[in-house]
């Protein structure tokens, strides 16, 4: 693992932010680096407020959904609200069909199937549409590209407006609006929201133009919350006041779904990981092993009975997605060997009969064993699909555009994309994938990285320190838990490789003359306690955390990597 010391930030500013806020240097450290420099700018941050959310109406085309919204109304239009099947798509519509029913009745909810219909705006929901004269469909994380599809729902009647935010291509949508704040001509001033931060944008412009409280929005906040965590978008800006508030709606009043999904957890406060790890795979499981259609009821329902009867369906969704998952990727990892390929700048695999709705999970954990940028093939009708995953600084998007000559269609984000292609072009686009990563990607992010923050003296890390870092949350992408590092620590004596296969490391960690002991525990670095033991001094890169046992919560060091001291 490479090791990367982020650069100290000015020094003079760190102690003026310091004295500012009587906190300590290591703080004011963190808080520059993060472009925090005045006590203004701490508050903020500290204390996100819903009252610097941008006006929606600063976003282009947002004048003309509104309008087209309140024009269905009045001539009592059948509505349409259609989203992608993962976590960002379903929660986005379960916001948006719940907003709109409180006023409107003539509205339903569409999500296309994964394995039949595929990705986005599809022929077969705008035939659905049409069949049950629906004559506006407002599309939820996806429709950026769907050029042709938007064309076909005119020709039909049908009027589309498209809340999305994934890059669009050369041409736009001939929708009646299209809200992406990834527009070229969108002056909107944040472009990183999620598809249901988007949709919650135009919700808030609905309830401006009908003279509506913002705190009766808030309750919705959960529902983008979880969005914005399971789609991994940058915790800046709107992002990081809507995730603030969303939480807070979590742990204090969260709707029906959320709480049934959470009720069996033994934990007073939920945070962002919590979200991301416990709920977000939850809905998620729904569209891929069911149908998204199951999570939008679960995130819509408002008795607590049958929603908790919907919990429990997608809970076994759930604990099926798990071993389909850990099976394909045993067999992902297998190919890789049969075909000689550990040594690639890539991982491309297939096989006809793996699940597509788990083959991006499975992307994600071969990279856990050969770290590059990696795709994974399964047949989706007539053609084959795949999910792409990346890794750190490399942009899996501008590769897949290298290749485009062989690609039928794709879209997605830097880290994270989707394509199809037919069965003819595989072999072709693999060599050409191969090829250009090969030729674009830097030696050095073919190693996996731990970026550290600061340095820090062990005796730095109390109580209070740990509840300040604590006030910095949400953490995600731009604002990532800080990563410290330490020199010159010694285990006591009692360190032990711990774990069912031995893999992990659990230390009481010191440093130099002092006695007192941090405990410390290092996941997947059980290889690493022969260097321990030798009794050499070592380096550690860590989070802060905390440990419960018997009853008693103490400090804990969350080991990221440990090296033997590197001698100045």
């Amino acid at each position: 693992m490479r090791w990367k010391i982020k650069t100290n930030p000015d020094l003079q500013k760190v102690k003026e932010l310091a004295t500012t806020l009587g906190v300590e240097i290591p703080v004011a450290k963190l808080l520059v680096q993060r472009g925090i420099e005045t006590f203004e700018e701490a508050k903020s941050f500290f204390r996100p407020n819903l009252v610097n959310l941008h006006d929606p109406f600063l976003m282009k085309d947002m004048v003309l959904a509104v309008d087209r919204i309140q024009l269905a109304f009045s001539k009592q239009e059948n509505i349409m609200v259609y989203g992608d099947y993962d976590v960002d798509g379903t929660t986005a519509v379960a916001l948006m069909y719940s907003y709109l029913l409180t006023d409107y009745k003539q509205v339903t909810t569409y999500i296309p199937d994964r394995y039949k219909e595929g990705y986005g705006v599809s022929y077969m929901g705008i035939d659905f549409a049409s069949d049950n004269d629906i004559t506006l469909i407002i599309a939820l994380d996806c429709g950026i590209k769907a050029i042709n599809k938007v064309a076909y729902a005119k020709k039909k009647g049908i009027d589309f407006i498209i809340c999305d935010h994934h890059r669009p291509g050369d041409k736009i949508p001939e929708a009646v609006a299209v809200l992406d704040p990834k527009r070229e001509d969108c002056k909107y001033p944040y472009d990183e929201l999620c598809g249901c931060g988007v949709g919650f944008k135009l919700i808030q412009a609905l309830a401006i133009k009908k003279g509506q409280d913002f705190e009766e929005l808030i309750p919705y906040l959960d529902l983008v919350a979880t969005a914005i965590a399971a789609d991994i978008v940058p915790m800046t800006g709107e992002n990081r006041i809507l995730a603030y508030h969303g939480l807070k709606v979590i742990n204090a009043n969260p709707r029906s779904g959320i709480k049934a999904i959470i009720q069996q957890l033994d934990k007073k406060q939920l945070t962002i990981t919590d979200v991301v790890f416990v709920i977000a795979p939850r809905i998620n499981a729904a569209g891929r092993m069911k149908h998204g259609l199951n999570a939008v009821e679960l995130l819509s329902e408002k008795n607590l009975v049958k929603a908790i009867d919907f919990a429990a369906a997608i809970e076994k969704n759930n604990v099926d997605r798990k071993k389909l998952d850990k099976k394909i990727t045993e067999e992902a990892l297998a190919q890789i060997i049969e075909n000689k390929e550990e040594d690639n700048y890539t991982s491309v695999v297939y096989q006809e009969d793996w699940h597509k709705g788990v083959i991006g999970i499975v992307a994600s954990r071969l990279i856990e064993t050969h770290y590059r940028p990696t795709l994974v093939f399964t047949k989706s009708g007539d053609k084959l699909a795949a999910s792409a995953r990346s890794v750190k600084g490399f942009d899996v998007y501008d590769a897949l555009y290298e290749c485009a000559e062989f690609i039928e269609q794709f879209g997605g984000h830097k880290y994270a994309a989707g394509l199809t292609l037919k069965l003819e072009n595989y072999h072709k686009f693999k060599a050409k994938f191969e090829e250009v990563v090969k030729n674009s990607i830097p030696e050095a992010l073919r190693t996996p990285e731990v970026q550290i923050d600061t340095e820090l003296f062990l005796s730095e890390i109390t109580p209070k320190f740990y509840r300040i870092i604590n006030q910095m949350a949400p953490f995600g992408p731009h604002n990532m838990h800080p990563v410290f590092m330490a020199r010159g620590l010694r285990d006591n004596g009692y360190g032990k490789r711990v774990g069912s296969d031995q893999s992990h490391l659990k230390l009481n960690i010191f440093s130099g003359a002092d006695s007192k002991t941090y405990n410390s525990i290092g996941f997947g670095l059980g290889d690493k306690f022969s260097m321990v033991k030798s009794g050499k001094s070592f380096e550690a890169a860590f989070n802060v955390g905390e440990n419960y046992w018997n009853g008693i919560t103490s400090l804990q060091l969350l080991l990221k990597d440990i090296r033997e001291e590197e001698l100045c």
